[in-house]
Order: structure tokens, then C-alpha cells, then sequence
């Protein structure tokens, strides 16, 4: 069968079969916080364009911090939400482009949220001169590179950066990991590997191997774009395969959008927008009920 009509086979399947998941409250964390210009922030993160904006705007503290693992400083992005009590943490971990302003941007969506957002530089220490993503000198330097890390000390490094985390003052020990395309992958790979995640969020990612999937003991969530044949082909069988296994995994297919959508909301007549909204409100749902005290 040709990937387009298999895509469209998985859409049908996934609307036939899925769910319909209850609306949370617009915001997990308290009352909506207002931007520097007194304007609600809002219900999605921005797209690519609009991300530094926001981070110039912005009211919530966020930091560059160094992790330590294993001796070698890791680079992470912080960023804490206005609230009083200790929150849950989301780990989140970089598309191909590295710690962009996008993914900073992300990060500060959930701290409005109510969450303590964390987004460790998985290239640090692998730039020119022991730098990050912010030493190569262009766009195709960082994915290059991105696709050239040791997925071992990947998540090797995610689970330092996690444990450092929830031992924060401001964190609870609840966590749930949420990855973007290359990251997307690493999220569902990584839910195989620590079991201590409370979920794992799978933004147009490919799965592990599924000799792997057996390990997993949390539930996952996954977004995809019905456009995006090279990674929603593998849904199917995925799907398939965690439910043999008796493991959760709720698939989430947009019809018209590509890959990439939620940083590309502009792109695929505005299938991609409608998309990022629509996954957003689950997400949102979903982090809310996997980090409930």
C-alpha cells in the first residue's frame, strides 16, 4: 500500500477508536498570568517566528544554568512558574536545531502553565571549543551534530539533568518528558529507559525499537501529522505493538498537517495551527493528570 493511503488508513482507525478526552482548565498552574504588555499569553506556544518575542516579553525567570554529569557541565534552560507551591517538572528535550529560542519558548508556555520547565543542551560540550548549540556556526552545523550524538549519553544526560530537577526546591518529584521531532523520538525512547517518568510525550517522533517497548511503564502520548508519512507509517504498528504489550499509548493523528507543526503553525493552509491548538489542549490535559499530587 502506498504511505499516503496508509497514513490516511491510520487517521481513519485512530478517529474511529480514540477517545474523546475531556477539556482541563485552560491553565494547570493558577490563574492565567499576564505579559509584559498586561495581554494574556497564549494557549499554545509560539511559532518559530514568534519566539524570541515572547522570550523578550516574558515575566517568568528564566536561566541558563550547568548541570553537572559526570564532572562535564551540561547547559540547561530553566524556567519556573509564578506560583507558591512546589510544581511538577517537564524535561524537554530539543528538535535537530539544538537549545533554539523556539524550545526556550516552549518552556516558557509550560511555566505559565504551572510547571517547572527544564531543556538541557544535549550538544553541550560537543561545540567548537567545548561549546553548545550556540558555538556552531549555523543551523546545518547543529543538526549535524545533533544527529551525531551517542544516544546512550543522551539519555544519560537526561537523567542527571531529571534528578536535579525534582530535587529543586520549587519541584515536586513528578516529571514528564516531551520531546520535538528528533527529540520526539528521544522522548519515547528515553520513557523505555527510566521508569521513574510519569509519562512521555511523543511530538512527531519515530518509536525505539520495539524490542524495547516492553520496558516502558508509563503512559505515552503522540502527535502526529497525517503529511509526515516518514514517521506516521511507523504509528501502526507502534500502536499495535504497545497494545499486545497492555501499555498505554494514545495516538493523536491531524489530517493536513506536516511535520513539525507545532513550530510551523504558518505552514499547510492552516492545517498545522489547527493542529498545534488541538494537541496542545491534550497535552495540556495529559500533563495535568500524570502530575496530580
Amino acid at each position: 500500500m502506498h504511505a499516503r493511503a496508509v497514513v490516511l488508513a491510520l487517521v481513519a482507525a485512530v478517529i474511529a477508536a480514540a477517545p474523546v478526552a475531556a477539556r482541563a482548565p485552560k491553565h494547570a498552574g493558577g490563574s492565567p498570568t499576564p505579559s509584559a504588555q498586561g495581554t494574556a499569553v497564549p494557549d499554545v506556544p509560539p511559532a518559530e517566528g514568534a519566539a524570541k518575542q515572547r522570550l523578550d516579553t516574558s515575566p517568568r525567570h528564566g536561566e541558563l544554568v550547568s548541570v553537572d554529569v559526570d564532572g562535564k557541565p551540561v547547559r540547561t534552560w530553566i524556567v519556573y512558574p509564578q506560583r507558591k507551591d512546589p510544581a511538577a517538572v517537564v524535561v524537554l528535550i530539543h528538535e535537530i536545531y539544538g537549545l533554539s529560542d523556539w524550545i526556550r519558548a516552549v518552556a516558557d508556555q509550560l511555566a505559565y502553565e504551572g510547571y517547572v520547565a527544564v531543556v538541557p543542551d544535549l550538544l553541550s560540550g560537543h561545540g567548537p571549543n567545548g561549546g553548545g548549540t550556540d558555538a556552531f556556526p549555523d543551523r546545518d552545523a547543529v543538526t549535524k551534530a545533533v544527529f551525531g550524538l551517542d544516544r546512550g549519553e543522551v539519555l544519560h544526560r537526561l537523567d542527571a539533568v531529571r534528578t536535579w530537577a525534582i530535587g529543586l526546591p520549587a519541584a515536586t518529584k513528578k516529571s514528564v518528558a516531551m520531546g520535538f521531532c528528533w527529540g520526539g523520538a528521544v522522548s519515547f525512547g528515553w520513557a523505555a529507559a527510566q521508569p521513574a517518568l510519569d509519562g512521555a510525550i511523543v511530538y512527531y517522533g519515530p518509536p525505539p525499537p520495539h524490542a524495547q517497548l516492553a520496558t516502558i511503564q508509563m503512559p505515552v502520548l503522540g502527535f502526529y501529522g497525517a503529511e509526515d508519512a516518514r514517521v506516521t507509517t511507523t504509528v501502526a504498528d507502534t500502536r499495535a505493538a504497545m497494545e499486545d504489550l497492555g501499555k498505554p499509548y494514545e495516538v493523536h493523528v491531524y489530517l493536513g498537517a506536516g511535520h513539525g507543526f507545532l513550530r510551523a503553525q504558518d505552514e499547510q493552509e492552516g492545517a498545522n495551527q489547527r493542529a498545534a491548538f488541538q494537541a496542545w489542549t491534550t497535552t495540556r490535559s495529559f500533563l495535568r493528570a500524570r502530575t496530580r499530587p
